[in-house]
């Protein structure tokens, strides 16, 4: 007979996040607030170090708002840097990429991450679009992969995408399953598609609110507040694409380009918006400036 899984499970012992950037210390946050010991990879020692500081200064905030559970060095002191996929310990339980959206780059961090860990290890993709199939071809034990796509801002977020490839074990899903749930969050479960189930209409929305901003049919403002007020989204799909940023969108939209036709075709707006390196919030102009 099959045992009852908990209501609220306990998180994983250790997670590790490779790479430091919003979304790997977004995750790496919500690990270590949930009580788990992370090790956040970045590129070097210094990059290392510097993604920690960061996030123990969004700790720091959100302890100032009172959103935490135990005082913020508490839980920044569970975030430990590393150089390199190479020195994660052998027991990590989870280990989480969260490096840009390049095929390439993610396969040699999972490959170099699956020598690293014991077999017991659950090793996960945050991408928002790639295929996990693909992905999950590269390791030895593709059974024991799978795809944990998180939201941004991640603390903040209730969504965790879980994607299973074709040879992603049940057990694995079924851990996974629970570590989502031992952070407080909900899941969707769908199988491998590219941009799953989230992104491709997340990015279908939004392509074509850029196609009428290019059109001038209406202002980002009025495209916003369109989607909010009549259809109840909490962000409008342009002011959502700065907070991802726009390079992000981009490379996105051009997997969805190549994979799924002309539909997903980038809007020569988009393009020239990333040239010119107004990729959203993070470089403060993208579709609206921000301070």
């Amino acid at each position: 007979m099959t045992s009852a899984r908990p209501a609220q499970p306990a998180p994983p012992a250790h997670v590790a996040v490779i790479g430091g950037g919003r979304m790997g210390g977004g995750i790496a946050q919500s690990f270590a607030t949930a009580g788990s010991t992370v090790t956040l990879v970045d590129d070097g020692a210094r990059a290392a170090g510097l993604a920690v500081a960061r996030v123990t200064e969004s700790l720091e905030r959100a302890g100032d708002r009172g959103l935490l559970p135990e005082p913020a060095g508490t839980i920044a002191a569970r975030i430990l840097p590393a150089a390199s996929a190479s020195e994660l310990p052998a027991d990590t339980t989870l280990v989480v990429e969260a490096v840009f959206e390049d095929a390439g780059l993610k396969a040699a961090v999972l490959t170099d991450a699956e020598k690293a860990v014991g077999p017991d290890t659950i090793l996960a993709s945050n991408t928002s679009s790639l295929s996990v199939t693909e992905l999950a071809a590269v390791l030895k034990e593709p059974g024991r992969f799978l795809g944990l796509h998180f939201f941004n801002p991640v603390p903040a977020s209730t969504l965790v995408e879980l994607v299973t490839a074709p040879a992603t074990a049940p057990a694995t899903l079924d851990r996974a399953l629970d570590f989502v749930h031992a952070l407080g969050k909900r899941d969707v479960v769908v199988k491998d598609s590219p941009g799953f189930a989230s992104s491709r209409l997340g990015v279908t929305l939004g392509l074509e609110a850029i196609r009428m901003v290019e059109e001038g049919v209406a202002t980002p403002e009025a495209i916003d507040d369109a989607m909010m007020l009549g259809y109840k989204h909490p962000m409008g799909p342009l002011r959502l694409t700065d907070v991802v940023g726009l390079d992000v969108r981009l490379a996105i939209a051009e997997y969805l380009h190549a994979t799924l036709g002309e539909r997903f075709a980038p809007p020569p707006l988009l393009r020239e918006k990333v040239a010119r390196g107004e990729l959203g919030r993070k470089t403060g102009k993208g579709f609206y400036t921000w301070n």
